[in-house]
């Protein structure tokens, strides 16, 4: 009499034109024979399916009519079918991986061509990391669209053995050489619940330096522009240069301000974005070396929770060419996120931290993902992640989130 002990697996694997009904109809022979799933997948590209199902191989459902009623059914459905007989051992040997590391592989970018994946796979295969799944997470490109605002691709990829620096260093390498951004994560628990995001303000969140605007107004640019230039690029102290380009400002009429807060406009995708955090339940912050009186309209626009940066001192309707408290500068953001961070009950893991200059490095440092948006080579080349060739936006891409599920 046949046994009903497992001798191994049997592995379904079914093809071709997707239609609703297909998995019940198939699933349902497995279940009169009360066979046991030991793992399912299932992928639909454009109308076209591909499903596994690894179902327990016993001697009784081997002698059973269960595979020649599977043929019937997917000649019916108009569908392919194989099967796949797996030893115990190899099955042993399969659930034991299940230990590997695992990596979310994500690439950005305005239009992303076979040859960006073929190089991306490539780096993946030659540190014997398993391509397990592919997903396009941005929305679906017409024909006559020939150049779309965005395109991201999201691989999970898994192997024993990887490389980390090696693996980061290669796929670095391919921004620079390349039209295209590229994200390494770990695909743990924290990818999938960051709560807090804190941004720089400055050519993060919106698209000028407040500084160099206000500098303009007084005169005083060209001086002001080199030198907030060479501390971005991390070639002067933050808070030396910082308290001599607002020495340059003395004097500058206080209305001079409402003229640059209507003329500096928002960071392309920063309202899809913050619109989208919030939607989801997120925190949000500015952490900003710029000043407060901007950042308050910033955070009235955009519903922004938290807000630190820098006092700008007033006197008689002019500027004082003074900050009143402590500057914002780098340790000073990275202190606002831990503080911020422990009042809302989390880890630095569930953090985002977002800037472009060298005094955003110590946040970007210590949040569980820190992005360098449009920065500068020496930011770029010392964060864990970065965006260039996309918009503010392009960071939902990073925390698994698809066009269809983000705010218009």
């Amino acid at each position: 009499m046949p046994s009903d002990q497992p001798s191994g697996a049997l592995l379904i694997h079914i093809t071709g034109h997707d239609r609703a009904g297909v998995t019940h109809a198939l699933t349902q022979i497995l279940a009169n024979y009360s066979l046991r799933i030991l793992d399912i997948g299932q992928a639909v590209i454009h109308d076209a399916l591909a499903l596994g199902i690894l179902v327990e191989w016993t001697d009784a459902a081997r002698s059973s009519p269960l595979l020649s009623e599977l043929l019937l059914k997917a000649h019916e459905l108009q569908l392919q079918v194989r099967f796949t007989t797996i030893p115990a051992h190899d099955y042993q040997l399969w659930v034991e991986a299940a230990s590997k590391k695992r990596f979310i592989v994500t690439a950005l970018a305005p239009t992303i061509t076979a040859g960006d994946l073929a190089r991306i796979s490539g780096i993946a295969a030659a540190h014997s990391l398993n391509i397990d799944r592919i997903d396009r997470l941005s929305a679906r490109v017409p024909l006559e669209d020939p150049a779309p605002a965005r395109t991201c691709v999201e691989f999970t990829v898994s192997g024993l053995e990887a490389d980390e620096d090696s693996l980061r260093a290669q796929l670095a390498l391919l921004t620079q050489e390349y039209d295209i951004d590229i994200a390494f994560q770990h695909d743990n628990v924290y990818r999938r619940n960051r709560r807090l995001v804190a941004f720089d303000m400055d050519s993060t969140l919106i698209q000028a330096e407040v500084i160099d605007e206000l500098a303009r107004e007084a005169g005083v640019g060209e001086q002001v522009a080199a030198i907030t230039e060479a501390a971005m690029r991390g070639e002067l102290d933050f808070q030396q240069s910082f308290r001599k380009r607002v020495g340059l400002l003395r004097g500058l009429p206080e209305t001079a301000l409402d003229r640059v807060i209507e003329r500096v406009p928002l960071m392309d995708g920063a309202e899809r974005l913050v619109g989208t955090l919030k939607r989801l339940g997120y925190k949000t912050a500015i952490l900003s070396g710029g000043f407060t009186f901007f950042g308050r309209r910033l955070q009235q626009r955009l519903g922004i929770d938290y807000l630190h940066a820098n006092e700008l001192a007033i006197e008689n309707g002019n500027v004082a060419g003074e900050v009143s408290g402590l500057i914002v500068d780098g340790a000073r953001k990275a202190y606002h996120l831990k503080d911020i961070a422990q009042r809302e009950g989390l880890s630095l893991e569930q953090c985002i931290a977002v800037g472009d200059g060298a005094n955003d490095l110590p946040m970007l440092r210590l949040a569980g993902l820190g992005i360098a948006f449009r920065a500068k080579p020496l930011v770029r080349s010392n964060a864990r992640q970065a965006i260039s060739t996309l918009g503010l936006d392009g960071i939902l891409y990073l925390i698994g989130v698809r066009d269809r599920e983000a705010v218009v």
